[in-house]
């Protein structure tokens, strides 16, 4: 799975939800593969379910071609415990999420055919809690 190797701030804020501009405004195009995909929706995305989609994709193609994950997980979740009193502070860190924004690419493919690549993607998106699309590279 994915996490940092080393943090600055070991603890986050949470933030206030949504922002003045959710849309996503860099890693919106398909630039190293030569297939894409792409999100809808705004959402955390944890590092367990880009693992899955991840290890879809392999799976599909027989390890065949090239993958990129164009998103890393390096925000991290805090989690307190069920049935503990209040107070003590702020929990441990639980898992890592990525916020992803609408627009954001999130896994590409190249080495692959048109058709491969959209199945393989389409499994993916399966294990993604956003709505994703799939995109070609624009020449």
């Amino acid at each position: 799975m994915l996490f940092p190797k080393k943090v600055k701030h070991r603890k986050w804020h949470r933030g206030r939800g949504r922002r003045r501009d959710p849309i996503a405004t860099a890693g919106t195009t398909v630039s190293f593969g030569d297939f894409g995909l792409k999100a809808l929706d705004a959402s955390w995305v944890t590092a367990r379910q880009l693992e899955a989609a991840r290890r879809a994709i392999a799976r599909h193609v027989k390890r065949g071609g090239k993958i990129w994950i164009r998103v890393f997980p390096d925000r991290p979740v805090t989690f307190h415990g069920n049935e503990n009193p209040m107070g003590g502070g702020k929990g441990a860190v639980d898992h890592y999420v990525v916020p992803v924004k609408p627009g954001a690419v999130l896994f590409e493919m190249g080495g692959v055919t048109e058709e491969i690549a959209q199945s393989a993607l389409r499994l993916a998106s399966y294990k993604l809690p956003v709505r994703t699309r799939f995109v070609k590279k624009v020449l």
